[in-house]
């Protein structure tokens, strides 16, 4: 068919399997009430199971087949009983990452009517933002998968957290160009850069790269937190963030924060995209006591999936990719706002089966998006 795009397809381990099997079936019912063209799902086996059976953590010709993939789906990977030798788990998604420049990692945190808030402030009901995570660098440059940490003997370990100009460009001007897309839709339109300038040459050059590119776009306002300031903020007035960029580490940690104010990780999306290739995938992990239990959140899965859909309409230039993502986005903002998604996540009665049902019929449903 015509237009019709790959998706190399990583369910991976634990409730990887589970919430990614829920999101191939409401990305191919949006697709189709969107009137757009079906994607092929190509699978790949990855991750500490396939590592187990096969002493390899991704199948042998995986990486080059991700990377010819129009986008990549992943659902979690690792099992915390199955590590290497050091003592760190399985993790061939970090590879994918730096191999194929994901610098840029999407963490939309977003509060929905029904849906637990952790903040009693009423004002946490309009929490909206989005936590850019620099995902190739940072102090993941030296994570383990990479073999780039110093080890002398057993007294020490040193790890490097890397900056370059190359890529912090990048990410700034990605940062400030969502912002002005959420601006459109009627988001502040504000960048704020997060580090800790005050103490790190990294990250005082992270700063400089940031005040550098932000009068390329005077649209667009700017402002400065360091991280544990904004790790405070995050608490004191969240609904205040529009879009935050920073280093890696400090966005996997302040990403799972602001992921716990608006349910948990079960809400938790995530797009990683480079200039040539995309990674979608929940920021949750594999949870493996709860796999094949029909108890895990796929929302996290299906909101990436819209992400991707996202990506995908930009990439080809068919617009009803992105009517698709439409739809799913709205089947789960109908669904908490009539009440109707209650994930056991959040202590309801609905487990993957039932909440996945539930999108499908809103998908179904006559209402359109408001965006469509």
């Amino acid at each position: 068919m015509e237009n019709r795009q790959t998706v190399a397809l990583i369910k991976g381990d634990g409730i990887g399997v589970d919430v990614s099997n829920a999101t191939v079936r409401i990305v191919n019912a949006a697709l189709e009430k969107a009137s757009a063209p079906q994607l092929t799902f190509e699978e790949i086996k990855a991750g500490a199971t396939c590592f187990a059976e096969t002493g390899r953590d991704i199948a042998p010709d995986g990486e080059e087949r991700a990377g010819a993939a129009d986008a990549i789906f992943l659902g979690a990977i690792g099992l915390p009983s199955i590590r290497h030798e050091d003592g760190t788990e399985i993790s061939p998604h970090l590879r994918l990452r730096d191999r194929f420049g994901l610098y840029a990692g999407v963490r939309p945190v977003k509060a929905y009517p029904n849906a637990p808030q952790r903040l009693a402030d009423p004002r946490a009901a309009n929490i909206d933002m989005v936590i850019l995570r620099e995902s190739t660098e940072g102090l993941f440059y030296s994570a383990a998968a990479h073999g780039r940490s110093q080890i002398i003997g057993d007294s020490e370990v040193r790890d490097t957290l890397r900056i370059t100009r190359t890529t912090t460009e990048k990410l700034h001007r990605f940062a400030f160009r969502l912002a002005q897309k959420r601006k459109a839709k009627g988001a502040p339109g504000c960048v704020t850069c997060v580090d800790k300038a005050n103490v790190f040459a990294s990250m005082a050059f992270f700063r400089k790269i940031f005040d550098e590119i932000a009068p390329e776009f005077p649209d667009i306002d700017r402002a400065y937190a360091y991280v544990d300031a904004q790790a405070l903020n995050l608490i004191r007035a969240p609904w205040e963030a529009d879009v935050l960029v920073m280093e890696n580490m400090f966005g996997d940690i302040l990403s799972d924060l602001a992921g716990g104010l608006v349910g948990g990780m079960g809400m938790a999306a995530c797009a990683e995209i480079g200039d040539n290739h995309g990674l979608f995938q929940p920021a949750h992990g594999s949870a493996p006591d709860i796999m094949g239990q029909d108890k895990a959140n796929p929302l996290a899965a299906i909101l990436s999936g819209a992400l991707m859909l996202d990506y995908l309409a930009e990439k080809s230039n068919v617009e009803s990719f992105a009517k698709a993502g439409q739809w799913i986005e709205h089947a789960v903002d109908a669904g908490f706002e009539a009440n109707s998604l209650r994930p056991m996540e959040f202590g309801g009665d609905m487990g993957t089966d039932a909440v996945t049902a539930q999108i499908l019929s809103l998908i179904a449903a006559d209402a359109a998006p408001k965006s469509a």
